[in-house]
């Protein structure tokens, strides 16, 4: 993160020697041929200001931060320089529980794919860079503020161990925006966001749509010899793959739930082969436990609800099944998507465990107290983030040794008209505490530094934020922000890589 670099400032079209553009791109996804993308132009902006850059995922591409100047950032994410071809990638979805055969990189393209130092390849995809044959009419524009609320929404969800998308750079172009929702011109950007694979269920469906099961068999090879490579050896690839990417998907929906996140649009186009986190137009992190909460205001069915999202998630990949039966057996499908619920379960109790201070409990003693949680969450209206704030800050070991200790202040306090429920967590937590031994208390305050943030980007907070940039441009606000989601935790949570 630097301060705004403008081009009237760096005149310069070809600083020498952009690690950026020297980078070892791979060409995986465009080797696939012309069926599965269109390469497509970049926008001219008039400006470009660096607003954000990600020096931890320069690491990840073996990249030192000061072997990368905020120019060229500018070059390589503003201007597009160096980079042939960027592909539009082609996908349909299920929109709203209806199928959408006019969808495909509308404002984005694939930049490139490169090799971290794990070992795993990555996309570089864009956000905001101007039209494509899928635009549909649109300008092809990212506005600033939705550039601001994804930078923030995937630096947190990183830090609580949500398996989730990051973006590597956000760049003010200098136009002027209309939205039919604003009632003033907004400011554009454009970002670059850096994942696993963008490759989503609705690439699959729409090859479904145009009935060709060979162009499936091709992606479904890639993806598989790609990202699934453990898998190649196996006679029953197929299968396991499928099996696995069910595994993966209902172990990120546990993940956004124990967050208390709503990512608010889980389309079929918004879901990545790679079971990753992505895509963060209207979400929200939940201020107090409400199962009907919903972050988009034009959900009004609340199809996409915060507690409906494990079975958005299972009917997805249920739907992904008709465009996979193509060339699967489609028992080998059914039998995958049977473990869902097993798999969320496990993961969900285990992330919920964690954010409790606790590693592993009797099934029993666990399943109560996670129970117990959550309808004293429920119940009392404690907001969720300040609940399990305060369980971090105020653990004591002697909580072990005398219930009556658990929560004597601000907790017990803000639930005097459900003494009862108090009672029933407390006397729950007592007892987990009581089945692990003494000397592991230290490893259960440990845990809640771990797991649980001292800051939760709630609404209020996003808007102060904004509120400062677009009125003062004052980015301090935001990169103060940015260091206190980063230092929330203790140590930063890595979440598997898929």
């Amino acid at each position: 993160m630097t301060n705004p670099v403008s081009t009237a400032e760096n005149t310069s079209d070809n600083p020498p020697e952009n690690p950026l553009l020297t980078l070892d791109f791979e060409p995986a996804f465009e080797s696939l041929g012309e069926d599965y993308a269109d390469p497509v132009d970049a926008a001219q902006f008039p400006q470009h200001l660096l607003r954000f850059r990600n020096d931890d995922l320069l690491e990840t591409l073996g990249l030192h931060p000061n072997q990368v100047a905020d120019e060229h950032f500018i070059q390589a994410f503003g201007k597009f320089a160096g980079r042939f071809p960027l592909l539009a990638m082609r996908y349909h979805g299920y929109q709203f529980g209806y199928y959408n055969p006019d969808l495909g990189d509308g404002r984005g393209f694939l930049y490139g794919q490169v090799r971290g130092v794990d070992g795993n390849l990555y996309d570089l995809g864009t956000k905001g860079s101007g039209t494509t044959p899928y635009s549909r009419g649109g300008d092809g524009r990212l506005t600033l503020k939705g550039g601001v609320r994804e930078v923030l929404a995937a630096e947190m969800l990183h830090v609580m161990g949500v398996r989730t998308s990051r973006c590597l750079s956000l760049i003010e172009t200098g136009e002027a925006l209309w939205r039919g929702d604003e009632p003033s011109p907004t400011r554009s950007s454009v970002m670059v966001r850096m994942q696993r694979s963008h490759i989503r269920f609705g690439t699959f469906e729409r090859l479904h749509y145009l009935e060709r099961p060979d162009l499936i068999r091709k992606l479904l090879d890639h993806v598989i010899d790609t990202y699934y490579a453990h898998l190649n050896q196996e006679p029953d690839r197929d299968a396991r793959f499928y099996a696995e990417l069910v595994q993966r998907v209902a172990e990120l929906a546990a993940q956004w739930m124990a967050a208390g996140f709503c990512h608010a649009v889980l389309n079929t186009d918004n879901m990545a082969i790679t079971g990753e986190s992505f895509d963060y137009g209207p979400y929200a992190f939940i201020e107090r436990f409400d199962p009907r909460f919903t972050a988009a205001y034009f959900d009004q069915m609340g199809r996409y609800a915060y507690a409906n999202q494990p079975g958005i998630c299972k009917l997805n990949l249920e739907l992904l099944q008709e465009p996979l039966k193509q060339v699967m057996d489609a028992a080998d499908l059914e039998a995958g998507l049977a473990t869902f619920e097993a798999h969320y379960i496990a993961a969900y109790s285990q992330l919920m465990l964690h954010r409790l201070g606790f590693g592993e409990l009797p099934t029993e003693i666990g399943h109560e107290l996670i129970g117990r949680t959550i309808q004293f969450l429920q119940a009392t209206k404690i907001g969720y983030h300040d609940f399990f704030r305060a369980l971090r800050e105020q653990f004591s070991p002697s909580w072990r040794a005398d219930a009556a200790l658990i929560f004597t202040d601000s907790v017990s306090s803000n639930a005097d008209a459900l003494e009862s429920t108090f009672r029933a967590w407390r006397l729950a937590y007592h007892r987990a505490l009581n089945q692990i031994p003494e000397a592991a208390l230290d490893d259960v305050k440990a845990r809640l530094a771990r797991h649980n943030p001292t800051v939760v980007i709630i609404r209020p907070e996003i808007e102060a934020v904004w509120g400062a940039i677009a009125e003062l441009d004052d980015w301090e606000p935001f990169n103060r922000l940015l260091q206190r989601i980063r230092s929330s935790v203790e140590p930063p949570v890595e979440p598997p890589l898929p």
